[in-house]
This record gives C-alpha cells, structure tokens and sequence, in this order.
C-alpha cells in the first residue's frame, strides 16, 4: 500500500538513533516516527507498527549510551545508573522477543529454528548487562578510593595519630612522573606475571569533584595488607619512591584499600 511502511522504515530508525543525537539521520528518524504516529491515529497505519518503531528506536538509544558509557575512561553516579538501566532494558527486550516467538512456536505458526536468532540476542544482551555490571562496580570502586583518600587527607592536620590506624605515608625522595611508574608497572610485571591493577591515573572527574588534584598521581587497587601490596609497598620504599597506603576503611567515610603512588594530592586553591 502507498502509506504502508515496513522494516525498512524500522532499520532506518534504529540506524539513525544509534548514531549521535545531534545527527541529521536523528532528526530524520524522529520525524519519520511522527508521520508514522499521525498515519496511526488515521486509522491508516497499524498500532502495532507504531509500538514497533518506537521500541526500535529505545533499544537504539539505550545502544548508544552504553557505547559511550561502557568504553569511556570515567562515569559519573548518574551515568552509571543510566548504563546499568539500559543494559536492563536492552537484556528485557530480547527477552521478551523469545517469549513471543515461543508463543508462535506454540501456535504452529513458526518453527524451533526461529528461536535460534533470539536467543542468540538474549545471550549478547546478557553478556552485555554483565560488562555493564563489571564497570559499574570499577567506576563505583574508585569514588571509594578517592572518598578514603579525602577522609584520610581530612584527617592529617587534626587528627595524624588517628590517621596512621587506616593509612601509611611514605615521602621518600618526594619525586614520581611517569618514568618511574614504568619501572614499578614493569618490575611487578615481572614479580606477578600480570598488570598493576590501576584504577585512576592522573586526575579524575572524581577526584576534582571531592576539591584535590590529582594530577601526577596512580592509584592501583591492591589492599596494601596483600601480599602483593606488601611487595609493592617494600619495593616502593627500597626505590624511594613516595606512596600513601590506604590499610583499612574509614569508618563512615569510604572503604577503598589501596595504594596511592606519588606524592600525597593537594587541595585545589578555590577563589579567582
């Protein structure tokens, strides 16, 4: 029929919202889905399209965001919220396209064969929810350890003895750049057989959101009472080289172990 608009219609949608939402396909797509729902409302087009459409368009979004949000270098409490929801809904929608592909199984109308691609999707999907899951907890894991870091430089002027019972501070020569992060990376390399776990390097939206810079300075999630955090603090301290080794957690505060290489974070100056 002249106004009847098929998969094509859907594909292009689904194409043109998983790319950027400034894009002229974007624009393109939504007009073309309020043509779509004005032939609806005519009685011309059938719902059932529409609703297809529309899901389409979601699940290219929710696509899209977890592009930005799964392989970016940091996530805000908000963004991560934004991800694992729609790796949920994502994981949903395959779902409930093997539930109506069961039900036409059960009628006679398709075969066993036709489940094969969606529950193929499933698993994708499912693979997917648990990436998301995995960078929301290493994303959760360093706001911890810039909190435990806060806590303790919050401490260091009132309170230095109550400090040392969660923390130990080693100045050594003063002096980390990234030279001397490649040695420690490699000679643990070599101790361990895999890579220093690093969780920041250098300044972090997280950091500078609590007030400190950060630049200049790695942290690696190693709980420093370890035995790999005990070789590294050891080999930290035969090279001279300055480290902040956060033993426990704050009460109240953060509960992020680890070890904090280079010289302890300043205070950003506020003001103009």
């Amino acid at each position: 029929m002249r106004f009847f608009l098929g998969p094509v219609f859907v594909l292009t949608c689904l194409c043109a919202f998983a790319q950027s939402e400034d894009s002229p396909e974007v624009l393109r797509a939504k007009a073309g889905i309020e043509r779509l729902r004005a032939l609806v409302e005519a009685g011309v087009a059938p719902r059932a399209q529409l609703d297809k459409a529309e899901s389409a368009i979601a699940d290219a979004e929710d696509a899209a965001l977890l592009r930005r949000t799964l392989y970016g270098t940091e996530l805000t409490d908000a963004q991560t919220d934004d991800m694992l929801a729609a790796a949920e809904r994502r994981l949903n929608r395959r779902k409930k396209a093997v539930d109506e592909g069961r039900k036409l199984v059960d009628s006679g109308v398709a075969s066993m064969l036709s489940l094969t691609p969606l529950m193929d999707e499933v698993d994708s999907a499912q693979k997917e929810q648990e990436l998301a899951e995995s960078r929301a907890r290493f994303a959760r894991e360093l706001a911890q350890q810039a909190e435990a870091e806060d806590a303790i430089l919050a401490k260091l002027n009132d309170a230095p003895k109550e400090v040392q019972e969660f923390a130990d501070r080693y100045d050594g020569d003063g002096v980390f750049n990234m030279g001397t992060f490649s040695r420690v990376e490699s000679e643990f390399v070599k101790k361990f057989g895999k890579p220093l776990p690093v969780s920041a390097m250098g300044e972090t939206n997280t950091h500078k959101s609590l007030g400190f810079d950060h630049r200049g300075r790695v942290d690696v999630a190693i709980n420093p009472d370890q035995p790999e955090g005990r070789w590294l603090l050891e080999y930290l301290v035969g090279n001279h080289i300055p480290y902040f080794a956060f033993r426990h957690a704050v009460p109240g505060k953060a509960t992020g172990a680890h070890i904090h290489l280079g010289p302890i974070s300043t205070r950003y100056k506020l003001g103009g």
